[in-house]
């Protein structure tokens, strides 16, 4: 099956905070960080491309991130380095803030011209609620440039977050102002919302549950509430790498709770490769 993981962290350590590299270090596999990372920090990009081909990735989608208050700056200059080593491959996935950019809809243009595929936005991070006036123009240049919108939907434990904000139901207005606007739930509502996020999923063709940072042994307890059938087909397969054992470990487990070889499909490649408009190769 093709396989896309839509949300991998390939940050350059010297700019993030310790509490960052901390959750890198306790959930994360230290053999693979010494391999892809080199001494100074920086991802080594052919490494990291060796990397994602013996995982079995298809498409690996990078994140960029301004979030100097909770996790630091993960900005997308640093990631063109390793989207250039295989272009086919890895990709970006640009991310804005409003309380750093500003006219927000240039940044998010100028992340796009860089390549990146995707916005991302992370309220709990940024400090900002989903349905923020401020935020509108980057909604609007996503919808009409065709891009999906990637939300943070779930706890975060870094000093500085604010959880508040990321309770999915901020997103009622946007998907009500946005009328063709795909929105992918980062993390699935992790933490206190999964039934508002599986109710989203289920009722809205446009909104997807993304499975980063979710331990696939606990995804049917999790969305207990609701048709594992139906829900299944709406599910987009993500890690959050590095903070996780393995990215072929966590989709063969993914893949085993399907309840079939089709909708197994969907998850592991053929959503995200609708949603986020990739044409693997692999």
């Amino acid at each position: 099956m093709t396989l896309i993981d839509v949300h991998l962290h390939a940050a350059r350590l010297p700019t993030l905070k310790p509490a960052w590299r901390a959750w890198a270090d306790d959930f994360g596999d230290p053999d693979v960080l010494g391999e892809v990372y080199d001494d100074a920090g920086t991802v080594r990009p052919a490494a990291f491309d060796r990397y994602l081909a013996r995982e079995g990735v298809d498409v690996a989608l990078v994140l960029a991130e301004y979030s100097p208050k909770a996790t630091g700056i993960q900005p997308i200059e640093d990631l063109l380095p390793v989207t250039a080593a295989n272009p086919a491959r890895i990709k970006a996935i640009a991310n804005v803030n409003p309380h750093l950019h500003y006219p927000i809809e240039e940044e998010l243009q100028r992340q796009l011209d860089l390549g990146a595929v995707a916005c991302k936005l992370h309220p709990v991070h940024a400090g900002v609620a989903a349905n923020d006036p401020s935020l509108y123009p980057a909604y609007e240049l996503c919808q009409a440039a065709g891009i999906p919108l990637v939300v943070h939907c779930g706890t975060s434990t870094f000093p500085g977050s604010m959880n508040k904000y990321a309770d999915p139901l901020f997103l009622d207005d946007v998907l009500r102002d946005f009328r063709t606007l795909n929105i992918a739930l980062a993390h699935g509502g992790r933490g206190w919302w999964y039934d508002a996020a599986a109710f989203m999923a289920l009722s809205n063709e446009r909104v997807w549950i993304e499975l980063s940072g979710l331990p696939p042994s606990r995804l049917r307890t999790y969305y207990a509430q609701h048709s594992w059938q139906r829900l299944t087909r709406k599910m987009i397969f993500g890690t959050d790498w590095p903070g996780v054992p393995g990215i072929a470990r966590n989709a063969r487990a993914v893949a085993e709770l399907c309840p079939d070889e089709e909708t197994a499909a969907l998850v592991l490649g053929g959503n995200a490769a609708r949603v986020y408009n990739l044409k693997p190769t692999g």
